[in-house]
């Protein structure tokens, strides 16, 4: 049963053995024999990595299956599964999800100096279980016409009264609120961070709504004047057709003198009972590399974590920040009291 290939992961060795041969026009390129598989179970959804796979089969002659899920499915699954799973690499675009999976007990240290060396001490586990990939900052942002928000600073401030009916936010559902008041309470204590937390209820304009890139076009067309947002999405508005929006939003990196910005992150593990551990070892080697840092990177507009790798411009163009360096441990134990102190706020 160990060597039973699940049907429903989907292989993109096709698609790499066609961009390598020059199929469709394109430049023939030599492509390394066949050298096995290696099965990845990801919740990234980007268009991108599947040209990271394409690439990474024809250099090394692997062959990436991939299994595309919910996280929280995907824990589920390989802890169901056992030893009888089929999943080399587990991968996900969560800190507190890579805790969990870390607490599941199925991922297994990785002995590499590639990649201890690549990704840095503070973006990896301790036990190196798991790795970043990316990183993106949750931000604030305003409306540039109605003035910079006095006495705005940090994410704690969001909660003053003097900002009541200004804020458009999404739901507490989402993980990237669920991450932030996780940190919140690490940083102030779970009192504070209710107390936060039904602060910014009371300063909504509207019930939560939409999501991050909804947001931004609400406060740029001054519907609200405040929001949270990742980096990545604001990003998506450096272009010549959606200029205008961008151009109407301020930008302010929360906790710069205290806590430093919060910051989430892609990541992936090693499976402990990977049928394919060499070649996973080698596919997260590649995943640090340069080239598929820059990859990772650009395609969604997120931050690299590979040492001496710059982001994308549109990242770039935003600013320099000083982000928080709080271990993703203690995002992971606190998301379960962060969805009931959401719960308790009123924060749908």
């Amino acid at each position: 049963m160990k060597h039973l290939f699940l049907a429903a992961l989907a292989s993109v060795s096709l698609a790499a053995l066609a961009a390598c041969s020059g199929e469709g026009g394109g430049e023939t390129k030599a492509c390394a024999a066949p050298a096995g598989v290696v099965n990845v179970y990801t919740s990234r959804h980007y268009d991108t990595d599947l040209a990271l796979y394409e690439d990474f089969t024809c250099s090394s002659g692997i062959k990436v299956n991939r299994l595309e899920a919910d996280a929280d499915a995907l824990i589920e699954r390989i802890a169901a599964e056992g030893e009888y799973s089929q999943a080399d690499l587990f991968v996900t675009v969560d800190a507190g999800r890579l805790w969990r999976a870390e607490q599941a007990g199925f991922l297994a240290p990785v002995d590499s100096k590639v990649l201890q060396t690549r990704i840095p001490a503070n973006l990896r586990d301790p036990q190196n279980r798991w790795f970043a990939l990316t990183t993106r900052a949750r931000i604030i942002i305003y409306n540039k016409a109605k003035g910079v928000p006095q006495g705005l600073a940090n994410y704690e401030d969001l909660a003053k009264p003097e900002f009541k009916g200004r804020l458009c936010m999404r739901s507490s559902s989402s993980v990237y609120n669920v991450a932030l008041l996780a940190s919140l309470i690490a940083h102030d204590g779970e009192a504070k961070a209710g107390a936060w937390a039904k602060g910014v209820v009371a300063n909504f304009q509207r019930p939560p709504e939409g999501n991050d890139m909804s947001n931004i076009e609400a406060v740029a067309a001054g519907e609200c004047d405040i929001s949270l947002v990742n980096t990545y999405y604001l990003a998506r508005f450096d272009t010549p057709e959606k200029r205008k929006v961008l151009d109407s939003i301020g930008i302010i990196f929360p906790n710069q003198a205290t806590t430093g910005t919060h910051v989430n992150m892609s990541g992936a593990g090693l499976v402990k009972t990977a049928p394919n551990r060499e070649n996973a070892v080698k596919f997260l080697e590649y995943l640090a590399s340069d080239k598929a840092q820059q990859v990772l990177a650009n395609g969604n507009n997120e931050y690299p974590t590979a040492t001496g790798v710059a982001p994308t411009s549109a990242v770039e163009k935003l600013g320099s920040f000083k982000p928080d360096p709080l271990a993703p441990a203690e995002i992971g134990k606190n998301q379960a009291r962060a969805v009931e102190l959401f719960n308790a706020a009123g924060w749908n």
